[in-house]
């Protein structure tokens, strides 16, 4: 069995594992291990942009503000005041790297500036509609351009290597096994520091924006180590991807609302009125996405519309040229025609709890990203807060480790005595794979989606328990084949899902219960979950 040693370990290859290691190259040598190609990751398809306060009259008291509104009264003051005041230095850096965010045609020495679901000001800078995409090349590039970065692409991370020499549970990681999946073999990878930065887990529901990666692997990895996971019930819908039977987890991005798109019922009928008069179609995402819900079911329709046909037909198609050129390829011209839209699987704003610092139960495992639950996004997260985050908290766990690393360094490394796994494969047919897969994403879509209720809840919990256990009885151990790998990994964050959605007896942000419709200042607390060994 290979054995590789390395002074940092970044599993994932979005925004938060690529900045870090652009970082943590001058402290010393980073492997960045991702389970498909580098650039199969959420934030290559991020369109909308970055949040962030850059000018006197869109202060940071008002994007704190927003931010808060939106969590519902769960996000933590510290980590907000921290994230929005420290945006202006991590966009420079981005820049720095080689991003061009867009210009204000009027004025080329200021950025352009849009604005998204419940932000109360212009503060969103972007790169057309495909921001993610174009801060994801950046960062690819700054990496293959560093000789003390190493970027292994299929390379599946399977349990992390523990010492638990400290106390009764597990105080420090020390390695990952990590199945080469066109190796066809077992790894060890050994550092002082590893970072999770998996990103989200939206392949547990049947519809959602996400990438095929985004199965929990990350969040996985932690609760088996016993590292405690927080607020799993808060999982964002988003309320607009684009409703065809050949897309595929095409999200239209929210700033179409931001440039004035209004929302239109099956029969063509603005609505958004009628649930937040307000802010209409510049509601918190939960908002809206209930009342797109609210509006499917009492119409019995498959979709609503999204119109923005008002706005002149160039600007559209330079606003919007990745949104425009792929609606025209399943036929739908956006600057005559309303967008055909329902809502899908978004944003986990709960996930691997993690400090200040990024640092989570384990001293030196860190969770950055989607996969962590640093208390800003609360109960909901504000539209574009996400790669914002990512790149806080990425920088935040740099300034950590360049101060424990030294010390971990020079520390002998006490392994327990590691076997060579045995890799399995698949001797009965993959159908009974492919059916777990889709049995348990449409169970969490029927019953734990958008409006839940006791009921629905309880009956997926009895569901989701039967198909582990079937897993546990036929498809223990490590497989070559992904899609059991990732089966384990769904059905494991569907059970955490359920079990955090029963606890919060209370109806807040994006957790929504028909059986109790109000908040409680009772349950203004986070829900954790921990796996004791």
């Amino acid at each position: 069995m290979e054995i590789i040693k390395t002074d940092f370990l970044i599993i994932g290859s979005g925004i938060a594992g690529l900045s870090l290691a652009l970082k943590l190259k001058t402290l010393g040598e980073v492997i960045v291990i991702t389970k498909k190609r580098l650039f199969d990751t959420a934030t290559s398809l991020a369109q909308g942009g970055i949040a962030c306060v850059l000018s006197e009259e869109n202060h940071f008291d008002l994007h704190i503000e927003d931010t808060k509104l939106a969590g519902d009264g769960l996000c933590k003051d510290e980590i907000v005041k921290l994230v929005v005041k420290s945006a202006p230095a991590r966009i420079k850096e981005l820049i720095d790297w080689g991003v061009s965010f867009d210009r204000d045609p009027e004025n080329p020495s200021r950025f352009h500036l849009t604005l998204e679901g419940g932000h109360s000001r212009k503060r969103i800078l972007h790169v057309g509609d495909y921001t993610g995409r174009a801060i994801e090349r950046v960062l690819i590039e700054n990496c293959l351009a560093s000789e003390n970065i190493i970027l292994l692409e299929h390379h599946f991370a399977v349990e992390l290597i523990l010492d638990r020499g400290c106390d009764a549970d597990a105080c420090k990681v020390d390695g990952v096994y990590v199945l080469d999946l066109e190796g066809s073999k077992v790894k060890i990878i050994l550092a002082p520091i590893i970072a999770l930065c998996t990103g989200g887990a939206g392949k547990v529901y049947l519809y959602t924006s996400n990438p095929d990666t985004a199965t929990g692997d990350g969040i996985a990895l932690a609760y088996n180590a016993g590292v405690t996971i927080a607020n799993m019930e808060f999982f964002q819908f988003h309320p607009t991807c684009l409703y065809h039977p050949k897309a595929k987890n095409f999200l239209i991005s929210e700033a179409i609302r931001g440039e004035g798109g209004i929302l239109l019922n099956p029969e063509g009928k603005p609505f958004m009125h009628k649930y937040d008069p307000v802010r209409r179609e510049l509601a918190p995402r939960d908002i809206v996405t209930r009342a797109i819900d609210m509006e499917l079911k009492q119409s019995g329709g498959e979709c609503v519309y999204l119109d923005i046909t008002h706005l002149p037909s160039d600007y559209i198609k330079k606003r919007f040229p990745y949104i425009y050129e792929t609606c025209l390829k399943f036929g739908i011209d956006i600057t005559t025609q309303p967008i055909p839209v329902v809502p899908a699987a978004h944003y986990l704003c709960g996930g691997i709890k993690s400090n200040l610092w990024g640092q989570t139960d384990i001293f030196n495992l860190f969770a950055i990203g989607e996969c962590a639950c640093t208390g800003l996004h609360g109960a909901n997260r504000l539209a574009s807060n996400s790669l914002l985050e990512a790149l806080v908290f990425s920088h935040q766990a740099y300034l950590k480790i360049k101060e424990i690393f030294p010390t971990l360094k020079k520390e002998k490394i006490n392994l327990p005595k590691l076997k060579e796994p045995e890799i399995k494969e698949i001797k009965e047919e993959k159908i009974f794979i492919s059916h777990n897969w889709d049995l348990i994403r449409k169970i969490m879509w029927d019953f734990v989606g958008i409006v839940r209720t006791t009921k629905m809840l309880n009956f997926a919990y009895k569901r989701i328990n039967l198909i582990n256990q079937e897993i546990e009885e036929n498809w223990s151990g490590i497989y070559l084949d992904l899609d059991v790998m990732e089966l384990k990994n769904i059905a494991l964050l569907a059970e955490l899902i359920v079990k955090s959605a029963l606890l919060r007896r209370e109806s807040r942000g994006t957790h929504y219960v028909l059986d109790f419709p109000f908040k409680s200042k009772e349950y203004e607390r986070d829900t954790l979950l921990k796996k004791f060994p």
